[in-house]
């Protein structure tokens, strides 16, 4: 085997292993870890049965709220921060940031069944960028008053993030892998964004 065998061979083990992190950080529930710990209660049968902040905030205050989704965000920056440890490019830093996404959404640590992604994919995103934290606050203030619904002005102000991230850099890949991530926020809110677009009757 060649120098430059054993080199790309080197590479692409250490992009699995990254991969294969990036989705158990993701796996690692807070929201369940949390109201286990602190408040004796398994949230997966409280409440709407989501593990993630914003449910848990509903049912046990405000402090619940800011841990769980702190706990959450922090995962989503800490695969981005690894990805540049290990210097690879923006597109696999974006992409550890989706396998992290998926980790949440569907966690092994759970059976499958997680939260909706929203905490991971804005730390991950300011991680990776923190222009974006004016961004999505923007964003979000100028389609509230319209849609009045936190979760429609928040999926909506995600739809800014590409635009500034290509106006900024012209990097059509970057573009691409976070118009997938937010994809996968709005297939994990189906339902609910289901609920909240029905015509009222």
């Amino acid at each position: 085997m060649s120098e430059y065998q054993e080199h790309t061979k080197v590479v692409l083990d250490m992009l699995w292993l990254y991969f294969i992190i990036s989705y158990l950080i993701g796996s690692i529930m807070f929201g369940f870890l949390i109201t286990k710990i602190i408040y004796h209660k398994d949230i997966r049968i409280q409440g709407s049965g989501n593990v993630g902040a914003r449910n848990a905030g509903r049912l046990h205050g405000k402090m619940a709220f800011v841990l769980i989704f702190l706990g959450d965000a922090l995962k989503g920056g800490l695969v981005i921060l690894a990805a540049r440890y290990l210097q690879f490019s923006e597109s696999i830093q974006l992409l550890g940031l989706a396998i992290a996404i998926l980790g949440h959404i569907k966690p092994v640590t759970l059976k499958f069944k997680g939260g909706k992604g929203i905490s991971t994919f804005i730390g991950g995103m300011i991680t990776f960028e923190p222009l974006m934290i004016p961004v999505i606050i923007l964003g979000f203030g100028l389609l509230y008053p319209f849609l009045k619904s936190f979760t429609l002005a928040g999926l909506g102000a995600f739809l800014f993030i590409p635009v500034v991230l290509f106006l900024k850099n012209n990097d059509w890949p970057s573009c691409s892998i976070v118009l997938g991530i937010i994809a996968m926020l709005y297939a994990a809110h189906a339902e609910n964004l289901k609920e909240r677009l029905k015509p009222n009757e």
